[in-house]
């Protein structure tokens, strides 16, 4: 049995021809969808990037407990397990999050890895001279910002662009393998997360009269730009979209030549999307993680009962996706692990939860019915009232500061760390996991919209029987994830409730 999972990073659902758009060219979207089962009622669990992809490994929901972060020394590791029982396991990516201080024990956990460096102001090129930055909205100030510039002159030419790379390491690791067996590939790009910088082929599908500033990395704010620029903004991306719609053809092609959709499962996911300019917002971090962001697209090609060209309706999660390939490979699958596996959800669409949370650390907890999204705002002066929960006490690019380090207490273990006592570290006005707070990010308070009737989240629904249903979800999914007792405080709900 073969594996390969290609995921992308900010794929936006809704901005693909198998789910409904006409206006993105994505032909090789269109024919994994008939080559597929795609999921329709798919939700991330743990936001942002290094979130879900502890998700990823683990199976089990990262957000009450902590923020952005490495793996943990208790943490059950999907790639791990299987390179543990005779599986190999292949890395290819140019995620550069995965080199950082936050994301340094993942690619470890694979047989063998490869990377590709210069997304996003990756600290890659060195070049100290002058350069010329061209004029540009939003973007990164300082020396990230710089340093994307600085990797644009080494990557003019598509070849030398990290997704081309990626995907060639990939197609090359599937050609000199596909006969073997018992391996599991993930080719995994940063793409199309922003800067939306792609070639002037891509960009052409998506002629717009424009003569303005570059617009290709829009910060994550309220939209205080103008439609025209949103618009330029839009086209960006969806070129960098088309862009990975052809590198996902690649892996179709081999799959076809190579003969392999008779013993080689196809994953196709994302982590998250992108608000561009919806609900008034750019981004994904800051604001509540309306359907645009939380609602993400997934495909599933399974070998062993040859289903395709269908849709599925039952709720899935970032943390199935473990458990199904541990189970594909008649693997066991751990105790800690709270995902399911979808064997027989592509066979005949069988239900694996009644609801689903979702969030970030120190947002909104946000839960889903598929019927309904709730999100669950921290009660007036409890924003706060959140610890990080970590052996592995680091933030995205540095170790937390010694202010966050001065006050550690010892919390007693939880369920799923394996017996360990772990750091618990308090949060105060110092505390910043991620980039929260802003101010205006719970002034709404809670949310409740019924995507059946309104998918685009236009308008609030009130409803005090079905809000009070979704506490009781959220209690529920929070007890059975082991979720520390200050959360159900700072959401202001009742933990003794069953």
């Amino acid at each position: 049995m073969k594996a390969i999972m290609v995921m992308f990073d900010s794929l936006n659902r809704h901005m693909l021809p198998p789910y409904g758009c006409e206006s993105i060219k994505a032909p090789n979207f269109e024919r994994l969808a008939r080559k597929t089962v795609a999921f329709d009622n798919c939700y991330v669990g743990s936001m942002p990037c290094m979130p879900a992809r502890r998700e990823l490994h683990t199976g089990r929901y990262n957000f009450l407990h902590r923020s952005w972060g490495p793996l943990e020394p208790f943490d059950d590791s999907m790639p791990e397990i299987l390179k543990m029982k005779g599986i190999y396991t292949h890395l290819v990516s140019d995620h550069w999050h995965y080199w950082e201080d936050g994301g340094c024990t993942y690619h470890t956990k694979y047989s063998s890895w490869e990377c590709s460096r210069g997304q996003e102001g990756d600290p890659w090129k060195g070049y100290l001279g002058d350069l010329e930055i061209p004029e540009h909205i939003d973007g990164k100030s300082g020396n990230w910002g710089r340093q994307d510039w600085v990797n644009r002159m080494y990557m003019q030419d598509e070849k030398n662009q990290p997704q081309a790379k990626t995907f060639r390491k990939g197609l090359e690791f599937i050609k000199t393998n596909y006969k073997e067996d018992n391996w599991f590939l993930q080719i995994e790009t940063f793409d199309p997360h922003e800067p939306f910088f792609t070639n002037n082929k891509y960009k052409e599908l998506y002629k717009h009269d424009y003569d303005g500033a570059v617009f290709d990395w829009p910060n994550y704010h309220r939209v205080k730009e103008t439609e025209e620029q949103v618009q330029h903004c839009r086209y960006e991306y969806a070129a960098l979209v088309s862009m990975c719609d052809t590198y996902l053809g690649k892996v179709l092609n081999a799959m076809d030549e190579l003969d392999m959709w008779k013993d080689t499962m196809l994953i196709v996911n994302t982590d998250h999307g992108f608000l561009l300019g919806e609900h008034d917002w750019w981004g994904k971090c800051l604001q509540p993680f309306y359907n645009e962001i939380a609602h993400i697209p997934l495909f599933i090609w399974d070998p062993r009962c040859k289903i395709k060209d269908e849709h599925r309706n039952a709720l899935v999660q970032t943390i199935d996706i473990a458990p199904t390939l541990l189970e594909y490979f008649n693997v066991d699958i751990p105790e800690d692990m709270q995902g399911k596996p979808l064997k027989e959800t592509i066979n005949n669409d069988k239900s694996v939860r009644e609801a689903a949370l979702f969030g970030i650390h120190g947002g909104h907890v946000n839960c889903t019915d598929g019927r309904y999204v709730y999100m669950r705002a921290p009660a007036k002066g409890n924003e706060f009232l959140i610890n990080n929960y970590t052996l592995m006490p680091t933030h995205m690019k540095n170790p937390f500061s010694i202010n966050e380090l001065s006050d550690i207490q010892l919390s007693e273990p939880f369920d799923f760390t394996k017996g360990c006592r772990i750091m618990k570290i308090a949060g105060t006005n110092d505390f910043r996991p991620m980039i929260f707070p802003i101010e205006g990010l719970f002034e709404g308070g809670n949310l409740l919209y019924n995507i059946e009737n309104d998918p685009l989240q236009q308008n609030e629904t009130i409803n005090s029987e079905v809000e009070k249903e979704m506490e009781n979800h959220i209690i529920k999914l929070m007890k059975q994830n082991n979720a520390p007792i200050e959360q159900y405080e700072r959401l202001g709900l009742n933990f003794n409730i069953d």
